[in-house]
């Protein structure tokens, strides 16, 4: 099929895409580069488009928007959905995400962002969301259920994006038979409420008996979200700096302000839930799409992987652990050190936190069959990570 890459109402490259695979076999004119996806920067060589490298990530680009091999449980929602493979759905809606604006236009097709975009236009996700979430569910039969922002969610989590009051929200619930994620999520945000982060709401829903997060897309119809590993991709290396610093420093060339303190607001967050799973995905920055100047740091977001969740059990409280920093798995203890001015936090904000997150658990253990145990671990763990930020405020001031 020969179409257009467009990024909103700008053709970005005229292009031939296979169907049965989802992959770019061949770019035909370049339109505007400038308004390519940002990780394609550095492969374009002007004078050699079908390059394999250029090529050959344009192809990865669009693959990695849709549903990934390990979503948990993929063949029961691929056998809901009547399809064989995720990359099925990537043109079923055009290739349109909640995350950025691009999206594929065949030639030759009067077709306009306008008419199409999952911002402005309402979409079928009943059929989807059960699909996703349900334990029980019907194979979809209505084609217009896979003409949805459904069909580009990453990550391995169950989820499904809906509307409500004409706002877009996300569902995530847990992973397997785990059911801490979204309350990980909820304490995130309610965290950096406390201490004043910028991060992304999430509440507690209940979707058939099972409990999920919720929160809002903060993306716009004029904004997209630039994760941290296309930029990295871009950035220039430098033998006696680490990958970190270099982000910082690329954040402030485009302008952001406060970039260091933002990020490090990341950190710290991590640093008191012990989240294990930032990766270079899940953080980054929002870009306007009509001028490409960069906005701000992306607010926090997906924080579930936290509190150990990956080696509770009945009998030992595990008081160590390894988060990420770039691609370097480290103990929480050491990821901190980036952080340069911890005197600025207000950890008092945090009193009464591990108190409401009790609570929290306990008012929906009659959904989760949490143990009473189990809860008084998790807390002990975040009361625990609060009281060494207080010491190392301590020892900073």
């Amino acid at each position: 099929m020969q179409c257009i890459l467009m990024n909103k109402n700008i053709e970005v490259l005229t292009i031939e895409y296979d169907t049965a695979t989802s992959v770019f076999t061949r770019i035909y004119e370049v339109k505007n580069i400038n308004y390519a996806p940002y990780i394609l920067n550095s492969f374009y060589i002007e004078d050699d488009i079908n390059d394999t490298p250029f090529r050959t990530n344009l192809s990865e680009w669009f693959k990695g928007r849709g549903i990934p091999s390990w979503r948990d449980k993929l063949d029961l929602l691929l056998h809901r959905l009547n399809i064989t493979a995720p990359y099925e759905l990537l043109d079923k809606a055009f290739g349109l995400s909640l995350s950025d604006q691009y999206w594929l236009k065949p030639v030759g097709s009067n077709i306009s962002y306008d008419d199409i975009n999952f911002f402005d236009n309402d979409f079928d996700y009943a059929e989807f969301m059960e699909a996703s979430l349900s334990t029980n569910s019907k194979i979809i039969t209505k084609e217009s259920s896979l003409k949805t922002p459904n069909n580009t969610t990453d990550g391995m989590l169950k989820k499904a994006w809906i509307i409500e009051d004409g706002t877009r929200y996300l569902l995530k619930g847990g992973y397997k038979n785990e059911v801490l994620q979204p309350f990980n999520e909820v304490l995130a945000s309610e965290i950096c409420k406390r201490l004043g982060f910028d991060h992304v709401e999430y509440t507690i829903d209940i979707y058939k008996d099972m409990v999920v997060s919720k929160c809002p897309c903060f993306i716009t119809k004029d904004t997209e979200f630039i994760t941290c590993y296309q930029i990295r991709n871009d950035m220039k290396r430098y033998n006696n700096v680490e990958d970190y610093e270099e982000y910082i420093k690329k954040l402030e060339e485009n302008n952001i302000k406060n970039a260091r303190e933002k990020v490090e607001n990341m950190y710290i967050l991590d640093y008191l839930i012990m989240n294990e799973d930032r990766h270079l995905n899940n953080f980054g920055v929002i870009r306007d799409v009509n001028t490409l100047k960069w906005i701000d740091v992306a607010p926090i977001f997906d924080n579930g992987q936290s509190l150990n969740i990956e080696y509770y059990d009945e009998d030992e409280v595990h008081i160590s652990g390894s988060g990420r920093l770039f691609y370097e798995e480290k103990p929480f203890d050491e990821i901190i050190k980036v952080v340069k001015n911890l005197k600025r936090i207000d950890i008092s904000k945090l009193d009464g936190v591990v108190e409401w997150f009790d609570d929290l658990l306990h008012k929906y253990q009659y959904l989760t069959k949490m143990s009473d145990n189990r809860i008084n671990r998790l807390c002990i763990l975040l009361n625990r990570q609060i009281d060494k930020l207080r010491e190392l405020i301590l020892k900073n001031s």
